[in-house]
């Protein structure tokens, strides 16, 4: 296990490097620059000709991406054009709201999803299976960011049920701990900001989760009518097992594969998605920072962030190699 481990994690090693090459050529390409962009309309010449060499940006691009390259090993992303700051400080900052956000989505897309596509895959033809894939497909079918602003019409708009955007109330919420603010309220034994939490996250983690409840749905139904076919199902009710103890004892563990495979990369979608949906909601996570980012032609903040969602997918792989081992003892990566 370890030695296949360290050999993956070499092999992420050049694509690390390979993406954060084309981020950073693909920014440097892109129309705008950032001096004229982020400085005032009464910025001169020369105040615009002092942004540009405090920033590098004099420089060839080949030096400036090796200075970026030097500088992230050592764990520095670079200084925010736009904000001055560093970026590493304000992705850590900004992204647990984004983790905080990705976790109830996809918790909610396996809590309907994962169900409803057992029973459709147990029961083909019948109503479950077209309960579940009508679900499935309506999940599929929506947008995240029409789902988003139907939601904000209809729940917060007409219905008055919900807050429309943010995160938190302000004057509820205690000292930050972790920067997730549900859990640090938990820590706290602030039920009060729990439930606030809690009502400004439902409703993006539902606009985020549905398409994906959808995909999950349909991968969990493939995955049953493949299972439940197999020698051991039919060994298992010849033993006088009830259905129920074959259908989620032995058929979903021998179906897991490829919903843990979907899962896993669906969350690293989840965080870079989640993009369209923190701006419909305006919620301060890193999408949104990117989105400002990329509107202010910040280089550096634009290559953090995406650096970061790429390390995030390599750690969600590897866990994910991890675990198939870990649910069905036939996966050996000694070989």
């Amino acid at each position: 296990m370890f030695t296949y481990i360290a050999r993956r994690a070499v092999g992420t090693i050049p694509v690390i490097v390979l993406i954060s090459l084309l981020v950073f050529m693909l920014v440097q390409a892109a129309p705008g620059d950032p001096a004229d962009l982020l400085l005032s309309d009464e910025a001169t010449k020369e105040d615009v000709d002092e942004a540009r060499k405090r920033w590098g940006l004099d420089q060839p691009v080949y030096v400036q991406y090796g200075k970026f390259f030097i500088a992230a090993i050592q764990g520095d992303l670079g200084t925010s054009f736009r904000y001055a700051d560093p970026v590493l400080l304000m992705i850590v900052e900004r992204l647990p709201a984004t983790i905080e956000l990705s976790v109830f989505s996809i918790l909610i897309a396996v809590i309907f999803g994962v169900p409803l596509g057992v029973w459709a895959g147990a029961k083909p033809n019948s109503w479950a299976d077209n309960l579940g894939s009508l679900f499935g497909f309506f999940g599929i079918s929506m947008p995240n960011f029409w789902m988003g602003i139907m939601l904000i019409l209809v729940v917060s708009g007409f219905l008055n049920l919900l807050p429309s955007a943010g995160r938190e109330t302000y004057g509820i919420a205690g000292e930050p701990i972790t920067g997730f603010y549900i859990l640090d309220s938990i820590i706290q034994n602030n039920w009060t900001a729990v439930w606030d939490g809690i009502k400004y996250i439902i409703m993006p983690a539902i606009a985020l989760g549905t398409n994906m409840m959808g995909i999950l749905m349909r991968v969990t139904r493939s995955s049953m009518l493949e299972v439940m076919h197999e020698d051991y199902i039919r060994t298992a009710r010849a033993k006088g097992l009830s259905e129920s103890v074959v259908l989620w004892h032995h058929a979903v563990r021998n179906a897991l594969i490829p919903i843990i495979t979907v899962v896993g990369l669906e969350l690293g979608t989840l965080l870079s998605g989640s993009i369209i949906v923190e701006t419909v909601f305006s919620w301060p996570g890193s999408g949104a920072l990117l989105i400002s980012a990329i509107t202010s032609r910040d280089y550096p903040l634009i290559t953090g962030t995406v650096l970061t969602y790429t390390m995030i997918f390599v750690i969600i792989n590897f866990t994910i190699d991890i675990l198939y081992a870990t649910i069905d003892p036939r996966i050996r990566f000694d070989k």
